[in-house]
């Protein structure tokens, strides 16, 4: 829910994103297996139809926007850069000392009504409504399920938190830390390819549960690809 700055000086930028590349990026098999490769989502998206009556910034200081919302008849998707959300509860790995940005809440919340926990929930940040996309009109909500793609990895997780209405491509630390990205949410993220599939009319309950969206989010990923 934070609105993002590039913060980043360019020294800084260029360590971050030699940091997040440094890290290993070999595919694992966190739902990869029954669910579907990178490599088969990626081609079910090559073609944007584009459903966003305009585009979005990656960050508040872009020179443009340049991202399309784009859908399929299952679901919606973009390709964007990743920053790290690190709002929500509060822990050793996301609080004020940590992120300058950190709020102390998250749009969606958990089953006990708290904050969601964004060191241990995979969660990707959706644009607050406005009137270049409207996530709420495109059969999406909290919780529903998210594949991310990033190099050969694939993750599940769920939609989690709202974001600037201008702005696309961010998602939690948890999030980021499984798809190998440094989660640091002062210097970390990765400044481009990754890309986020939101299936449309799913949703995770209780949210915070991992083994459900893991579940659910291979079960989506086989039938988006025609191998249900």
């Amino acid at each position: 829910m934070r609105t993002r700055m590039l913060a980043l000086t360019s020294a800084a930028c260029g360590a971050a994103l030699l940091g997040a590349a440094a890290l290993p990026a070999s595919a694992t098999t966190e739902g990869d297996a029954t669910g579907a490769t990178a490599a088969e989502l990626l081609a079910e998206v090559r073609a944007c139809a584009r459903i966003s009556k305009g585009t979005y910034r990656t960050d508040s200081g872009s020179a443009k926007p340049t991202v399309p919302v784009c859908g399929t008849t299952d679901a919606v998707f973009w390709k964007a850069d990743m920053d790290i959300d690190c709002d929500g509860r509060k822990t050793k790995a996301c609080n004020r000392k940590t992120d300058p940005y950190f709020l102390p809440e998250t749009a969606f919340q958990s089953s006990r009504g708290e904050p969601l926990d964004s060191a241990a929930l995979p969660y990707v940040v959706v644009p607050g409504p406005s009137k270049v996309w409207d996530y709420r009109k495109s059969g999406l909500t909290g919780g529903s399920v998210v594949a991310v793609v990033y190099r050969d990895r694939v993750r599940y997780g769920v939609i989690g938190d709202t974001g600037p209405t201008g702005i696309i491509g961010e998602a939690s630390y948890a999030m980021a830390k499984a798809l190998g990205i440094d989660p640091d949410p002062s210097t970390g993220g990765v400044a481009s390819g990754v890309t986020y599939i939101a299936f449309k009319n799913s949703r995770v309950s209780p949210i915070e549960s991992r083994a459900r969206a893991r579940s659910e989010g291979a079960a989506l990923a086989r039938e988006f690809i025609g191998r249900s």
